[in-house]
C-alpha cells in the first residue's frame, strides 16, 4: 500500500480493562498509527482508553447498561433526539438497542465528514446505520469476532423457563439485522479460522469474503513471570468478559468443587458475577463463597501480576471466536486448560495447553489436578505458550495485515491506494 491510510475506527462499546472490544480497539488504533496511518476512533460508553496521538470523538448514548444501575430510568432532559427514544423504548420492551442506536449516530456524525476518511472500520455493531455510509460512497467494512447468534443459542439452551426464552429471543432480535447488514458491507474480517466457518453458516458471508487476521497482545507487556518467581500451585485463575453460559464459568465452578474435597486450590475470577446469575446461584449451591474471588475489570498490570502467579489458568468456554484471554496467558507462560469449543484449538495449538471437551466437569476436574500436580508440565506447557505468541500472535502483526487488508477492500472499490 502506497500512502497513509484515513481510518475511522468504530465501537459500539469499548470496556477498556475487560472484553475483548476494547482492548481490540486500542491495541489496533495504536499499532496502525504508529505504521503512519491516521485512525480516529468513534465510541458509545463505556469509552475506551486510547493511546497517545490517537482522537476519541464520543458517541454518547443514555448508557442505560451502566454500573451500578442498568436498565436505568433516565431522565427526561437526558433525551436529546429521536434516537435516544428509540433506544429507551427498545430497552422498553426487552430488547438490545445499542447495535442499531450506535450506527444510527455514527453515521450522523460520519456523513458530513466523510471526505476526511477513506475507510471506516466496524467493530461489531453490524447495525442499520452502516449501510447509509456504504450507500454515500464511503468504503466501509467490519470486524466479526464471532456471530452474536451462537451466544443467543446457547442461552436458549440454558434458559430454565419459557418467559425467559421468551425474552432472550427479543433481547437477540438484533441478531436479525446484523445478518442483513454484514453480507452488503464492502469488507469482513475476523480473527479465526472457526470463526470465519461460523461467519458463513450464521450471517450468510461466503468464506471466500471473509480475510482473517488473527489479534494478538504486546509481548513487551504480557511476559513471563520473574526468573525464579515460583507460580502458586493452589490457585486458578480465569478471565471472563461476561457470566454467561458461553463462558463456561459454572462447569468451572463445579470442577474447583471437586478439586477442593482433597486440596485447598482457590479460583480468581477476573470479571463480575452477575447477580442471581448462574455463576451466584452456583457458588452457594457448591459452597464455594471462600474459595472464589471475582475481582471485576483490572488494570493490564494488575491482570499481568495474576497471569504471572497462577498456577494454572482455565478457559472453560462452550464457544470462543478467538480467545484474547489465552494469549494473553501464553505470553505470560501461564498453562492454561482449555476446551475444545471454537477457535481454541485453533489458537492454543497442541503444546501449550491440555485441552478438555467443552461442557465435560470430569476432564476438566482431571485436567488442572494434572498441571497442579506437576510443575514439570506446568512449565514445559507455559514455555511452549509464549514461543507461539511471539511466532504469531502480536498487534503489530494484526495492524500490518489489517492494513493491507484495507488496501485490497480500497482497491476492488476502485479507490486509488
Amino acid at each position: 500500500m502506497g500512502r497513509s491510510l484515513r481510518i475511522a475506527l468504530l465501537s459500539y462499546r469499548s470496556k477498556p480493562h475487560s472484553g475483548g472490544q476494547g482492548v481490540y480497539v486500542r491495541a489496533l488504533s495504536r499499532e496502525l498509527t504508529e505504521l503512519g496511518h491516521r485512525v480516529e476512533v468513534f465510541s458509545g460508553q463505556p469509552y475506551p482508553e486510547l493511546d497517545g496521538g490517537v482522537p476519541l470523538t464520543p458517541l454518547p448514548s443514555l448508557d442505560l447498561y451502566r454500573e451500578p444501575d442498568p436498565f436505568r430510568m433516565p431522565r427526561p432532559s437526558e433525551f436529546r433526539d429521536w434516537i435516544d427514544v428509540a433506544e429507551y423504548a427498545t430497552m422498553c420492551t426487552a430488547g438490545f438497542p445499542e447495535p442499531l442506536t450506535f450506527t444510527l449516530r455514527a453515521a450522523r456524525e460520519l456523513l458530513p465528514r466523510r471526505a476526511e476518511f477513506d475507510v471506516v472500520h466496524d467493530n461489531q455493531s453490524l447495525g442499520w446505520g452502516l449501510l447509509r455510509l456504504v450507500r454515500a460512497g464511503l468504503p466501509t467494512v467490519a470486524t466479526v469476532h464471532h456471530p452474536v447468534a451462537i451466544d443467543r443459542r446457547l442461552e436458549l439452551a440454558a434458559a430454565p423457563t419459557l418467559r425467559r426464552r421468551l425474552t432472550l429471543h427479543r433481547w437477540y432480535a438484533f441478531t436479525g439485522m446484523q445478518a442483513r447488514v454484514l453480507p452488503r458491507l464492502d469488507g469482513v474480517t475476523t480473527v479465526s479460522e472457526s470463526s470465519r466457518r461460523d461467519i458463513g453458516a450464521h450471517l450468510g458471508v461466503p468464506a471466500a469474503r471473509v480475510e482473517v487476521i488473527p489479534i494478538g497482545i504486546d509481548p513487551g507487556e504480557f511476559t513471563p513471570p520473574p526468573s525464579g518467581q515460583p507460580r502458586d500451585r493452589e490457585s486458578i485463575l480465569v478471565i471472563t468478559s461476561a457470566d454467561v453460559p458461553l463462558k463456561g464459568l459454572v462447569h468451572l465452578l463445579e470442577a474447583l468443587a471437586k478439586l477442593r474435597t482433597e486440596r485447598p486450590v482457590r479460583l480468581t475470577v477476573v470479571g463480575t458475577a452477575r447477580p442471581g446469575g448462574p455463576a451466584e446461584t452456583a457458588l452457594d449451591r457448591l459452597a464455594l463463597r471462600d474459595a472464589v474471588r471475582f475481582t471485576g475489570p483490572v488494570p493490564e498490570a494488575e491482570l499481568v501480576r495474576l497471569l504471572q502467579t497462577a498456577g494454572v489458568v482455565a478457559i472453560p468456554s462452550l464457544y470462543e471466536g478467538f480467545s484474547l484471554p489465552a494469549i494473553e496467558a501464553m505470553a505470560c507462560a501461564a498453562p492454561l486448560v482449555t476446551t475444545d469449543a471454537g477457535a481454541l484449538p485453533e489458537v492454543v495449538g497442541d503444546e501449550a495447553g491440555l485441552r478438555v471437551r467443552a461442557g465435560d466437569v470430569g476432564e476438566l476436574t482431571a485436567a488442572l489436578q494434572r498441571v497442579l500436580d506437576s510443575p514439570a508440565l506446568a512449565g514445559q506447557l507455559g514455555a511452549a505458550g509464549r514461543r507461539r505468541v511471539l511466532e504469531r500472535f502480536t498487534w503489530r502483526a494484526t495492524a500490518e495485515r489489517t492494513a493491507a487488508w484495507y488496501g485490497d477492500v480500497l482497491e476492488r472499490k476502485g479507490h486509488a491506494c
